[in-house]
């Protein structure tokens, strides 16, 4: 039987397919590939995100509720209130210096031949986990410097321009004619006169600490119109040897010793000790007191406390800036090659200046490139918590704190998982920002 044709012709309607996703794939086995991702999503990101919010509303027990307590103790707790101030200032500096160090090297070494072998050595900290740069830098901020890399080059630039005093620890002895005269001093009991050899006897410098350049002490001939005399160390080992305030043999002078003579308080005359300890002073010194000025005793130098309560911070962002200064270098480096030398080069014909074609052309061509890297290290700085953990002595850890090291030590040595949940949702919210402008900046380029 043969079937009759629609009226006017028509075809009769086509039976409905099934809707593919556009690669062709059905719907249903796009989601089943999906769904273990979104698993691991929805267990590893969305739940711990959402649990972490609803236990910042609630109390220590985690059974009453707390209601907005813990986010009011964001901005009362002295400790959290550091930790916020510290991440302001790892935000602004860490990234901006870290970024600018980062661009002045892929710069400055695009023209040079071992410019490869360079940003290899600058990219090199970030093969080292923060655990491993941590305890490095703890070495190297060391007070001592005969350990710490940092005070071992301050204290030998310092005393380059100013020599600590081989004498530290000297002082007068028994029955010594000298006597403090304030701010470290010594001063002799009663004023010297011409023609007179005095004694300047010392103790307190342990023999193998001596200057290399000082010899056996001696005594002065006496001169008719100078005052002459000898400063020493008035010491010698073995019970019963040698005698008080006089120049024994085996005794060392004190070679380099300043000596002055002080009238009405008045530098009137000075001398340098010899090798010997001797010294001469002029006529001037009639009447006047010799004087053994502090400048003589001055303490070794032994640099700064780097991990002390005012420099833990910034010392601790400059072992962040080393790790990564060649993480921003190398990706400014691949923006730098994309950018068209055609337009440097016309900068140049055109009279520019090195500094002006960097300052006009380089960096407004490197601004996207200068975003990412910047955005990227503030996403960083603001969960920091290795470098500052382990860099940061006990002492100085108060000092030192950030936020992930607070919402640690809320939640593990204090325990407060409430407060520590709130640290944790406030730092999200501190990264959104960040985040959406970062995703703003990327759409816009997707445009382009």
């Amino acid at each position: 039987m043969t079937s009759v044709p629609a009226a006017g012709g028509d075809k009769p309607p086509a039976a409905p397919k099934s809707r593919k996703s556009v690669t062709g794939t059905r719907r249903t086995v796009a989601a089943l590939f999906l769904l273990p991702a979104f698993v691991l999503l929805g267990a590893l990101v969305v739940y711990p995100i959402g649990y972490s919010v609803v236990r910042s509303f609630y109390d220590q027990s985690g059974d009453g509720f707390a209601g907005i307590d813990n986010y009011k103790s964001l901005f009362t707790d002295e400790g959290i209130r550091t930790a916020l101030k510290n991440n302001i200032i790892w935000v602004i500096f860490a990234p901006t210096v870290a970024t600018a160090l980062g661009l002045i090297f892929a710069v400055l070494t695009e023209r040079v031949r071992w410019g490869t072998a360079f940003k290899l050595v600058v990219f090199m900290p970030m093969a080292i986990s923060m655990l491993a740069a941590g305890i490095i830098f703890r070495l190297v901020y060391d007070q001592d410097p005969d350990k710490g890399v940092a005070n071992a080059v301050w204290v030998g630039v310092h005393d380059t321009f100013s020599q600590a005093s081989a004498f530290p620890k000297a002082h007068p002895g028994r029955e010594s004619p000298l006597k403090p005269a304030g701010g470290g001093a010594f001063i002799t009991t009663s004023p010297v006169r011409t023609g007179e050899v005095v004694s300047l006897p010392l103790v307190g410098v342990a023999p193998d600490l001596m200057p290399d350049g000082a010899k056996a002490a001696a005594a002065p001939e006496p001169e008719p119109d100078k005052v002459t005399g000898t400063t020493w160390q008035d010491f010698t080992r073995g019970k019963g040897v040698g005698k008080l305030n006089s120049v024994d043999p085996a005794e060392l002078g004190y070679a380099g010793m300043k000596v002055e003579a002080v009238k009405d308080g008045k530098v009137v005359a000075s001398a340098t000790a010899a090798d010997d300890g001797t010294f001469t002073l002029s006529a001037a010194a009639d009447g006047a007191q010799l004087r053994l000025p502090a400048s003589n005793f001055k303490e070794p130098y032994n640099g700064l406390d780097w991990l002390g309560p005012s420099l833990v911070t910034p010392a601790i962002i400059g072992s962040y800036i080393w790790m990564w200064a060649g993480f921003a270098m190398v990706l400014i480096a691949a923006g730098l090659a994309s950018v068209p030398r055609e337009l440097l080069e016309a900068a140049r014909v055109d009279g520019a200046s090195e500094w002006q074609v960097f300052r006009r052309v380089t960096v407004p061509l490197l601004a996207p490139v200068l975003a990412v890297v910047a955005v990227t290290l503030m996403i960083n700085v603001l969960k920091i918590f290795d470098l500052v953990f382990i860099i940061a002595p006990g002492s100085s850890q108060d000092d030192a704190n950030v936020l992930a090291l607070e919402l640690y030590r809320k939640g593990f040595s204090e325990d407060q998982p409430g407060i520590a949940s709130a640290i944790s949702v406030f730092l999200l919210l501190l990264v959104i920002p960040v985040m959406w402008f970062n995703v703003r900046r990327l759409r816009r380029e997707v445009r382009r």
